[in-house]
């Protein structure tokens, strides 16, 4: 197949959908070859000879070319998608090459990578939930019950909920290389709040890096641990770990880091690196199926083939829409709902569906109200292209969307959703 460019892609997959007005609810429609806009600041594509052709292209072949166009484009070295529901696997393919270093491995369905900021939902947001499920915490103690560091900090009225849905006030700042944890800590107790605690939205790290330490704290057990024993090893998530041993570095697809070196089996992510591999917000390497495991249990409420992994109450509360900016951003506990850095769930996925990102290239997004998940992993290249790469992911949920969705009971189709934001994690 000849090289298609990312904006004719795109035509094609909003063609197959049919747009809808900001707050409609989008519906299947008949194509309809008229001209689109490929983004606010760009001019109307015309359909033309090329695009007739290639609308003619149905089933998961359109996944095909996603992925071959991203590749060819250089902004990713490969991928691996996996798309399924409670029941299973219904789409999954390994695209391309771990990297672009001479004799790179061919990507695999077995492939390990980064997550990067999907360690924020898959650990940390699911051990914390754990421990409230327990009672051993609650969503609405004050953070300085559990860090002392906070007090006389005129942040009294900071609760662990705001940690969880970003609403905290605080803002990232580099970590000390002698003490990391210890600086994290101390800097986030000292900081001046950015906004009032409960009303602001602003993505940090350090609100999941205090979390990661809060779970030991509570708990006794480091995050690592903690989540493997909790969640990991009850769902059959073999291949899913901070810190890789050396066998498993040998599967894992590489990341791009600072000053274009290859990382391989150690995070991306330089605050990671520095609190050891193993933090709240960044660290934690997995496969599609061992997510795919991950994705189904909470399709489930917390159960997995008749194991109770977390109860429904928690996974219910996770997943709960909890406001801010005046009601523009919505965010689950850890988990994304409308915001920002909702690309993956692009135009096909329903308002109840949550999800998140990971700045390497990660994604997931989860409905159920159509019984369906994305899984998507990918060895990034150019962190430049941010639209791109959230097109990327917006119109890979799209398709697989309008390939396996199926209406929730008395709805006439998916819900709306994001295409695509600026930001990018």
């Amino acid at each position: 197949m000849s090289f298609v460019s990312f904006t004719t892609i795109i035509a094609i997959l909003l063609l197959t959908w049919g747009v809808a007005s900001a707050g409609d609810v989008p519906v299947k429609q008949p194509l309809q070859p008229a001209p689109l806009q490929s983004g606010p600041d760009q001019a109307p594509i015309s359909v033309d000879a090329e695009l007739e052709q290639l609308l003619q292209i149905t089933g998961p072949a359109r996944i095909d070319l996603l992925l071959e166009s991203a590749m060819a484009r250089g902004l990713i070295a490969g991928g691996v998608v996996l798309i399924g529901d409670r029941e299973g696997t219904l789409f999954e393919k390994a695209y391309g090459k771990t990297s672009t270093e001479p004799g790179a491995r061919p990507m695999t369905i077995d492939t390990i990578f980064d997550l990067a900021s999907l360690t924020k939902v898959v650990a940390t947001t699911s051990a914390i939930l754990k421990l409230a499920e327990e009672r051993r915490i609650s969503l609405v103690d004050p953070v300085v019950k559990w860090f002392p560091e906070f007090a006389g900090k005129n942040k009294d009225e900071l609760l662990v909920m705001n940690l969880l849905t970003h609403t905290s006030g605080l803002d990232d700042f580099p970590l000390s290389p002698a003490s990391p944890l210890q600086s994290a800590v101390a800097g986030a107790a000292s900081q001046k709040l950015k906004g009032e605690i409960g009303s602001r939205f602003n993505y940090a790290d350090i609100n999941f890096i205090l979390l990661g330490e809060l779970v030991r704290r509570v708990s006794g057990t480091p995050l690592d641990i903690y989540a493997a024993n909790n969640f990991f090893k009850p769902l059959g998530m073999i291949d899913t770990s901070f810190k890789p041993d050396p066998v498993k570095a040998l599967r894992c697809a590489a990341t791009v880091g600072d000053g274009k070196t290859c990382l391989v089996g150690v995070p991306q992510d330089y605050s990671a690196r520095q609190l050891g591999g193993v933090a709240g917000h960044a660290g934690l390497f997995s496969t599609v199926r061992d997510l795919a495991s991950f994705c189904r249990m909470v399709l489930d409420e917390g159960e997995l083939s008749g194991r109770r992994i977390l109860s429904k109450r928690a996974v219910r509360q996770m997943t709960a829409p909890y406001f801010s900016r005046g009601g523009q951003v919505v965010r689950g506990l850890g988990w994304d709902r409308a915001s920002p850095y909702s690309s993956p769930r692009g135009n096909g996925f329903s308002e109840v569906s949550f999800g998140h990102t990971g700045y390497t290239g990660s994604s997931l997004w989860i409905d159920p109200d159509t019984d369906l998940f994305v899984v998507f992993l990918t060895s990034r290249l150019d962190f430049r292209k941010i639209r791109e790469f959230s097109q990327l992911r917006s119109a890979l949920s799209t398709v697989a969307a309008d390939l396996f969705a199926e209406p929730a009971p008395d709805e006439p189709s998916a819900g709306s959703g994001s295409t695509g934001g600026q930001k990018d994690k």
